[in-house]
C-alpha cells in the first residue's frame, strides 16, 4: 500500500471535527448525539461516518429482538418519525431440544434476561437505514462504499484519523486501469464502531495495549436465514429460543426463531467459538437444527429469502478493553458491549455511541483534541448499561461449563442472586486456543442438504448478494503460507473449511498430489470467524475494497 501512496500520492485529506468508522447502530448513534448536542449549544461540529458496505445496512446482520430503551433516550419521538420497530414481542418460548422432542421451560423459571415484554422483533439493517436518515437530517456526512483501511497517527502517537482503501488495485498489488488512491480523513477525535472483531480496532488494542488486565474476548458465530412462511403458521411477535440438540452438551450454542411482520421469520443459530471438536461445522449444525420436529413445521411450504453470518462479541464486562486512547475511542461491538445473557447488542451499541458522543462534544467545547476521552469510560461506569452487563457477567462462563450444569448455575445466578452474586467468573482462554487435535475425535457425518429446508453453503452465499471486485488483492491474508497445510490440516483436519459459513476455504490437491489451501475470497461474507478461530492466528482479515461483501436486505 505504501508503495502506491509513494508512487501516486500524496493522498487528498479532508478535515473534520469527528471521524466515525462504521455506519452501524453505535457509529450512527454517536453521530446523531454529537449533532444534537452541537445544536443545543449553538456549536458547529463537523461529523463524517464511513461505511464499508455499498449502502448503510448492507453489512448489518443481527437476530434481532430490540430493547428500545437506548433508542428512546436518543430519539424520544422515534415512533412518530417512523422508526421500523413494527412488531412488538407477543410471546416468549424457551425450548430444550433432544433429537426428537422439545421441552418448554415454564415461564416462571425463566430469568428476567429472557423476558422480551416491551421489546420489538426488527430488522437491524432497516433500523440502521432509518438512523442514517436521522443523521443526515442533522447534517452528518455519510460515505457508504468507503472502507477505512489504515489508522493514521500524529507524531506524538495519538490517532489523527484514517485512510480509506485504494480502489482498483489488481490482485498482484499493482494499480489497475480504474485505480484511485485512498483518501485521508483527519479528525480531532476518531471513533471506531466497526462491529465484532473490527480490523482497525484489533490494531488499536495491540498498539495501546487496551486489553491489559482484561479477560480474553469470547465470540460466537451467528448464522441466519430470512424466510417467508405460510400465513397460517405465522404469529407476529413470537420469539422462540432453543438449547440442546443438535449440539453436544459440552458445546455452547442455541437457536433463535423470530416472527416479524409480513409472514416473515428470522431463524438463526449461534455457536460459541470456544468449541473443541475441529470436525464441528456451525453451518451444518444450523441446517440440521431446522429439521427438528418442533421446528421444521414453520418452514414447510415456505421460501428462503436471504442468508448471512456474522461473529458476535460475547465476552461481556470482564472482556471489555480499555475504551479510550489518545485521539479516539471504541464503540459498540468493536469494544464488545453485547449482553450475551439477553442475546441483545443493538441497545448497548446505541448507548455506547451516545456516551462517547457526550464525551466528544464536551471535549470539543473545551477546544481539546487528540487527547484521551476519560469522560466516556467514566460515564459508562455510572450508566444503566454497566449495571446491565454487571448483572450478566457470569452467564457465559457458566454456560461454558456444559449444558446441564451451566443451565442450573445460570438459573441460580439470575433467579436466586439476580446477577448480584458476590463472585465474578473469568474467561481463561481465547477461542482460538480451545480447538483440540482431530485425532481425539471422530469426523461428524452431516446429512446432505435437501434444497427445500436445508441448503449447501454456495446456494446460501448466492442469496447473501455477496460480491467483491474479482481482481483485487485477497483480503484474507496469511502470515505464513505453509501453516494451513503443515499445522491446520495435519493436526486439526483443516477446520477452516468447516468453521467458515461461506465456503471461502477449501483444501485441494495440486497436480503433484500435494495439499494446498484455496481461498475463495469472492465468497466472504465478512463474518470474521476465520480471524477469530484460526488455531495459530495465522489468518488475518483485512478490509477489502469498499462496497464489496454481502448486501443484506431486511437482515
Amino acid at each position: 500500500m505504501t508503495n502506491l501512496v509513494e508512487q501516486y500520492g500524496p493522498r487528498d485529506a479532508m478535515e473534520y471535527d469527528v471521524v466515525i468508522v462504521g455506519g452501524g447502530p453505535a457509529g450512527l448513534s454517536a453521530a446523531i448525539r454529537i449533532k444534537q448536542l452541537a445544536q443545543e449549544k449553538g456549536q458547529e461540529i463537523s461529523v463524517v461516518v464511513l461505511e464499508k458496505g455499498g449502502e448503510l445496512g448492507a453489512h448489518i446482520l443481527s437476530g434481532a429482538v430490540m430493547d428500545p430503551k437506548a433508542l428512546t433516550e436518543l430519539i424520544p419521538n422515534w415512533k412518530e418519525l417512523g422508526a421500523p420497530l413494527n412488531t412488538e414481542v407477543t410471546e416468549d418460548r424457551v425450548l430444550f431440544l433432544t433429537e426428537n422432542k422439545a421441552y418448554k421451560t415454564p415461564n416462571f423459571l425463566l430469568p428476567a434476561c429472557f423476558e422480551n415484554h416491551g421489546n420489538y422483533v426488527i430488522s437491524l439493517g432497516n433500523v440502521v437505514r432509518w438512523l442514517g436518515q436521522q443523521a443526515e437530517a442533522l447534517g452528518v456526512e455519510i460515505f457508504p462504499g468507503f472502507a477505512a483501511a489504515e489508522v493514521l497517527y500524529n507524531e506524538d502517537g495519538s490517532v489523527k484519523g484514517i485512510a480509506t482503501g485504494n480502489m482498483g488495485v489488481k490482485r498482484d498489488g499493482e494499480a489497475g486501469p480504474e485505480f484511485q488512491l485512498g483518501m485521508e480523513l483527519h479528525g480531532k477525535y476518531t471513533l471506531f464502531a466497526e462491529g465484532a472483531r473490527g480490523h482497525l480496532g484489533k490494531q488499536l488494542m495491540a498498539k495501546y495495549d487496551l486489553n491489559k488486565g482484561k479477560d480474553p474476548q469470547a465470540y460466537g458465530i451467528g448464522i441466519k436465514e430470512l424466510w417467508e412462511i405460510d400465513p397460517a403458521k405465522h404469529q407476529p411477535g413470537l420469539v422462540i429460543h432453543t438449547t440442546g440438540w443438535p449440539l453436544d452438551t459440552k458445546t455452547y450454542g442455541g437457536s433463535f426463531l423470530y416472527h416479524l411482520e409480513n409472514n416473515q421469520v428470522m431463524v438463526g443459530y449461534v455457536v460459541g467459538l470456544n468449541y473443541e471438536n475441529p470436525y464441528l461445522s456451525p453451518y451444518e449444525e444450523f441446517q440440521r437444527y431446522k429439521t427438528h420436529p418442533a421446528i421444521r413445521g414453520f418452514f414447510e411450504g415456505g421460501k428462503r429469502i436471504s442468508y448471512g453470518a456474522r461473529a458476535i462479541t460475547a465476552g461481556g464486562l470482564q472482556s471489555l478493553p480499555k475504551l479510550v486512547f489518545p485521539g479516539g475511542a471504541l464503540l459498540g461491538c468493536d469494544a464488545g458491549f453485547l449482553n450475551m445473557s439477553r442475546i441483545k447488542g443493538s441497545h448497548a451499541a446505541i448507548k455506547s455511541g451516545m456516551l462517547a458522543a457526550e464525551a466528544v462534544a464536551a471535549a470539543l467545547g473545551e477546544s481539546r483534541q487528540h487527547d484521551e476521552l476519560a469522560a466516556y469510560p467514566a460515564a459508562f461506569e455510572k450508566s444503566w448499561l454497566h449495571e446491565e452487563l454487571h448483572v450478566a457477567r457470569n452467564v457465559k462462563q457458566y454456560l461454558n461449563k456444559g449444558l446441564y450444569f451451566g443451565s442450573i448455575m445460570t438459573a441460580v445466578d439470575q433467579l436466586v442472586f439476580r446477577g448480584k452474586a458476590p463472585w465474578t467468573l473469568h474467561h481463561s482462554h481465547a477461542d482460538h486456543e480451545c480447538l483440540k487435535p482431530a485425532a481425539n475425535y471422530q469426523p461428524i457425518v452431516y446429512p446432505k442438504p435437501d434444497g427445500k429446508l436445508t441448503f449447501d453453503r454456495l446456494s446460501s452465499v448466492f442469496i447473501s448478494n455477496t460480491n467483491h471486485a474479482e481482481d483485487q488483492p485477497i483480503h484474507l491474508t496469511l502470515k505464513n503460507a505453509s501453516i494451513p497445510v503443515d499445522v491446520n490440516l495435519a493436526k486439526y483436519a483443516g477446520p477452516e473449511q468447516r468453521y467458515c459459513p461461506a465456503g471461502v476455504y477449501e483444501f485441494m490437491k495440486t497436480d503433484e498430489g500435494q495439499d494446498r489451501l484455496q481461498i475463495n475470497a469472492q465468497n466472504c461474507v465478512h463474518c470474521k470467524t476465520c480471524d477469530i478461530k484460526d488455531p495459530t492466528q495465522n489468518i488475518v482479515w483485512i478490509t477489502p475494497e469498499g462496497g464489496g461483501g454481502p448486501n443484506y436486505p431486511n437482515m
